[in-house]
């Protein structure tokens, strides 16, 4: 049945690019082969949305276009929607490993997973680490996975403007599950925030100081919380972790009522396996009670409005730094702000004036 049916969904979903005539040759190529689930398509497409230049701009709102309309389509033959996964947690949480373990977990049940890995840019370089392809070797492999590492090009936290895009093209190649791993405890959480449907918090065993570091507007925001690394010598640590974060969850101003959702707080052991099954029946748990409240496609339909506006910012940014006359002068002023000549108040008015002038 299953095999009849990705055939018959394959078909449909030629027939259905068919008919989109007026795209490119290229692009034409590039969905045709998103829809097929072909990795090489995907990934192609992925850079394309990444790219800068102008004309590969265009092409990316092409396929973007196409990749929607076969969503669209895809949403009134299935009758589940995809449920994406943001993961963040401090350095030393062990995300990567357990991204792999529970990537795994997933596939062996049959879903089709995407990871898509926030990396960081350096601001001075612009260079990306990039390291967690190759420390997700076994998922790397797993033919019903996709793992992206996407440099955040200096963006703030981390999360590209592109991530979001990204998504849907994975999406369109039918993963059913995307799990967006974030870099670090900053920014990028509250950016992550608004692609993502739930929000998991991964905590190491560590000491009370340590934990400082995570602000608490994101425990606020997790809809589950995992102490990692619940094994061996450090379970009494994880144990107390876990009562420690418990308590401290009845104080936190929560993202949705009481009656709605109760974040919890689970020990997990990527190493031994512990309390993966029970972490993922927590998630399908959350995904399932969103849909039958209606949250689920509300807050959908919020984020993408967010993120036209997160465009919007963008694009007003790059066309104000690219302006001739902002150019031209964009040095000079810096420099009479830096002296204290003029403050930097005036400084933004009079290149806001001299941007808007016709």
């Amino acid at each position: 049945g299953l095999i009849v049916g990705s055939i018959w969904s394959s078909s449909r979903c030629k027939s259905q690019i068919a008919s989109q005539h007026s795209l490119n040759p290229v692009i034409n190529r590039l969905i045709q082969g998103i829809a097929e689930s072909k990795r090489a398509s995907l990934a192609e497409g992925i850079t394309l949305v990444e790219s800068k230049h102008r004309k590969k701009k265009e092409f990316a709102r092409q396929l973007l276009n196409a990749a929607l309309a076969l969503l669209k389509e895809n949403e009134k033959n299935c009758s589940r929607p995809t449920f994406r996964i943001g993961l963040s947690g401090p350095p030393g949480a062990g995300k990567s490993y357990f991204i792999e373990k529970f990537g795994k977990h997933l596939t062996a049940n049959g879903h089709r997973v995407a990871v898509l890995a926030v990396d960081p840019s350096s601001n001075f370089t612009g260079g990306s680490l990039l390291g967690d392809k190759t420390r997700m070797t076994d998922l790397s492999r797993d033919p019903n996975a996709y793992i992206r590492p996407s440099p955040s090009s200096g963006n703030l936290g981390g999360v590209t403007r592109t991530t979001n895009e990204a998504i849907v093209l994975c999406e369109a190649s039918n993963y059913d599950i995307i799990l967006v791993e974030t870099v670090g405890v900053g920014q990028s959480e509250y950016a992550v925030a608004d692609m993502v449907d739930m929000f998991v918090l991964l905590i190491p065993p560590a000491g009370g100081d340590e934990l400082q570091g995570i602000k608490r507007g994101i425990v606020e925001m997790a809809d589950l919380t995992l102490v990692t690394k619940a094994d061996g010598d450090l379970m009494p640590a994880a144990r107390r972790i876990q009562m420690e974060y418990t308590s401290a969850m009845k104080f936190v101003r929560r993202r949705l009522p009481l009656d709605v959702w109760l974040p919890s707080v689970f020990r997990i052991s990527s190493l031994t396996g512990y309390g993966m099954d029970r972490a993922w029946g927590k998630m399908q748990q959350f995904h399932n009670r969103m849909i039958e409240i209606g949250e689920f496609s509300k807050k959908r339909r919020e984020q993408r409005k967010v993120w036209m506006w997160n465009h919007i910012q963008d694009q007003v940014l790059d066309s104000f730094k690219t302006h001739p006359e902002i150019s031209r002068q964009l040095l000079s002023i810096e420099k009479r702000v830096q002296e204290g000549e003029i403050t930097p108040g005036w400084g933004a008015e009079y290149l806001m004036e001299l941007f808007v002038k016709k």
